[in-house]
C-alpha cells in the first residue's frame, strides 16, 4: 500500500462508509449504524477519518465527558479497514485523540473486546491499563470487555 494515508476531520457525508466498516469490523456485535456516525459527528465532540486518497479506509471518536480541573475523556470508537491494518492506522488515529486529551490533561478511558488482543496492545502501548472488566458487554454476543483508563498527561 504505497497510498499516503491523512488523518483530519471526520464528515456526515462518511456515515455511509463507516457504518459498512463498522459491519465489517463488528459483525457479531451491534455496530454502529449511519445515523449514529450523523449523530456522533453533529455532536461536537472529535471524530477523525484516515483516508487513503479519497477512500476513507479508518475512523474513530473521542467525547470529553468532564472538563477541567479533573477533565476525563472516553475513546467512543476505532475502527479500520480490515485491508488497511497494519499499517499504523489506528496507531495514528489514536495518536490524534490522546492529543486532544493530553491538551486537557484529561484522563481517558476506554472498553475493548477481552478477546481483541490487538488493540488491547495498541493501547497498552499508548498507555493505558486495565482497571475493570464489563461482563456481557457487546450485544448480541455477549463478549466481555475490558475497561482501560490512561492518566492524565501534559
Amino acid at each position: 500500500m504505497s497510498t499516503t494515508v491523512t488523518v483530519g476531520p471526520l464528515y456526515r457525508a462518511d456515515a455511509e462508509r463507516c457504518a459498512e466498516l463498522e459491519r465489517l469490523l463488528f459483525p457479531g456485535d451491534d455496530p454502529w449504524s449511519a445515523q449514529a456516525f450523523r449523530d456522533a459527528v453533529s455532536s461536537g465532540q472529535l471524530y477523525l477519518a484516515a483516508r487513503a486518497g479519497s477512500e476513507l479506509v479508518g475512523y474513530a471518536g473521542l467525547a470529553v465527558v468532564a472538563g477541567p480541573p479533573q477533565a476525563e475523556a472516553e475513546v467512543h470508537t476505532i475502527g479500520v479497514d480490515p485491508a488497511w491494518q497494519r499499517h499504523g492506522i489506528g496507531r495514528a488515529l489514536l495518536a490524534k485523540l490522546l492529543e486532544v486529551a493530553d491538551e486537557l490533561r484529561a484522563t481517558v478511558f476506554l472498553e475493548v473486546r477481552t478477546d481483541n488482543e490487538p488493540a488491547r496492545t495498541l493501547y497498552e502501548r499508548h498507555g493505558f491499563e486495565i482497571v475493570g472488566l464489563r461482563k456481557r458487554y457487546y450485544h448480541p454476543s455477549g463478549a466481555d470487555a475490558h475497561t482501560m483508563r490512561r492518566t492524565a498527561r501534559g
